[in-house]
């Protein structure tokens, strides 16, 4: 998604450019674009493990060989790191090799879906060559820790050794993970609100739907979305439901705090990433960091901050949705369509708030802990998540019907729930799939995975 334009180089001494910065992604609805990000596990077919980053078979050769659809090439310390391209669409790396896309703005999910389809051509035709595969999953299901790659990018190298001390997950987070996010606008405060307290509040029933990450090390892992578990064991300076964001008079100065709260990683200077690991940007805008006496940061390096906090709803100027497992192609247009229709249509909007404006921060707090376990089956009230679920479908279904985008052929973007519906209906989420196929057909093994659910 694109923000407004920003001078990047502009000097902060104090927190007045950075609600400006924030009020500066407000947007008309007319203006308002969709934008999908997926990541997916790259594997050799020959033993099922992650790739390595150099080598005939590894990451680098990908990235060099997709330079033939007209992606352009990024580097850092001479290491092909991502792929750009001037629509705003990119490639890149996650720490342990996954390959994600950041797809362009678009107008509908039609577009979306082609987006996603024209990747996914691109990197088979790659892959067809090198003889590896891509897998849609939220959490490795075979390999993690110490038989994964770490990729060469220097904030992923400070990042990997603060982890160490605020959390017994994140580096399973980085290294064996993908998600599949979207990313919406807003066109006032008020909206942005609106918007991201509902968002929250219903980021486990989209976990729940999405769970799709049974397994660890092989075997069955206790959670449906070992991934979203994850997260609750990751860095609590910077995850979590954020019950702030329901406080009376929340807005942009007060996500504006919340940031300047957030520990620093790093600052970005000349091509090197600076290692400011738990320092205060605070006193960055000060011209007290340590590591960089006497300066202060520009919107740039407000930018990048801003990238090292992980919410499951996360502000920037626009508002990314990032609690779904990754998955297969059906379940990758899924996403945008679901929030699109529940987000960008007011009367939808209205209902979904209407839904969630009663539940208790210990009511969120508990769905956010029992969903990764439970999924559909989660107890809430008088009934489970399921029930919030379909309810919460036919909302963005009627959203959708009444935004009336349609495609080449009349259609509208409500056929893109449908996989959604299957799951809501049947109670059974892909990872129970998943589970059953590994106990039956496939004997206690998880290394079909890799044949009958490659993208």
């Amino acid at each position: 998604m694109a923000g407004a334009n920003a001078t990047n180089g502009e000097v902060i001494a104090d927190r007045k450019p950075l609600l400006e910065y924030m009020e500066a992604g407000c947007k008309p609805p007319a203006n308002w674009r969709i934008g999908t990000e997926h990541e997916k596990f790259a594997y050799r077919r020959s033993d099922l493990r992650p790739l390595d980053y150099g080598g005939e078979r590894g990451v680098r050769a990908l990235l060099e060989g997709l330079t033939r659809f007209g992606w352009e090439l990024v580097f850092e310390d001479g290491n092909p790191i991502a792929l750009s391209k001037p629509d705003m669409s990119s490639i890149t790396l996650e720490p342990g090799g996954q390959i994600e896309l950041s797809g362009s703005p678009l107008e509908t999910i039609h577009q979306t879906c082609d987006e996603v389809t024209g990747h996914l051509k691109q990197v088979k035709a790659i892959a067809g060559d090198m003889d590896i595969g891509f897998l849609g999953l939220g959490y490795n299901p075979k390999w993690s820790g110490a038989d994964i790659p770490w990729m060469p990018k220097g904030r992923y190298a400070i990042m990997k050794e603060h982890m160490r001390k605020k959390g017994a997950l994140g580096q399973e987070m980085m290294l064996a993970t993908c998600t599949v996010q979207v990313n919406l606008d807003f066109d006032s405060e008020a909206t942005m609100r609106r918007m991201f307290r509902t968002g929250l509040a219903l980021q486990p029933i989209a976990t729940a739907m999405w769970a799709n990450s049974p397994f660890r090390k092989g075997e069955p892992s206790g959670y449906l979305s070992y991934r979203s578990h994850i997260w609750t064991d990751t860095d609590p300076d910077r995850t979590g439901i954020l019950d702030f964001v329901f406080e009376d008079g929340f807005g942009f100065e007060r996500y504006v705090d919340y940031m300047l709260d957030v520990p620093m990683y790093f600052v970005y200077r000349d091509g090197a990433y600076i290692n400011a690991a738990g320092l205060s940007f605070r006193d960055f805008m000060a011209g007290k960091l340590d590591v960089l006496p006497g300066e202060r940061p520009t919107l740039k390096d407000w930018e990048d901050h801003m990238t090292t906090a992980f919410p499951e709803v996360r502000l920037k100027q626009f508002l990314e949705m990032r609690g779904a497992d990754g998955g297969p192609w059906r379940r990758l247009c899924a996403l945008p369509a679901f929030w699109a229709g529940l987000l960008y249509d007011a009367t939808a909007l209205d209902a979904a708030w209407e839904m969630v404006k009663t539940w208790t921060a210990d009511e969120r707090t508990a769905l956010r802990d029992e969903v990764p376990r439970l999924a559909m089956k989660t107890p809430f009230r008088n009934g489970t998540v399921g029930d919030i679920a379909r309810d919460v479908l036919q909302i963005a279904h009627e959203g959708l019907s009444r935004r009336d985008r349609v495609d080449t052929v009349g259609l509208n973007e409500t056929h893109f729930l449908n996989p959604l519906f299957q799951i809501a209906e049947s109670g059974l989420t892909p990872a129970e799939e998943l589970l059953a196929a590994y106990e039956r057909l496939w004997q206690g093994s998880v290394d079909p995975i890799f044949q009958e659910y490659a993208y």
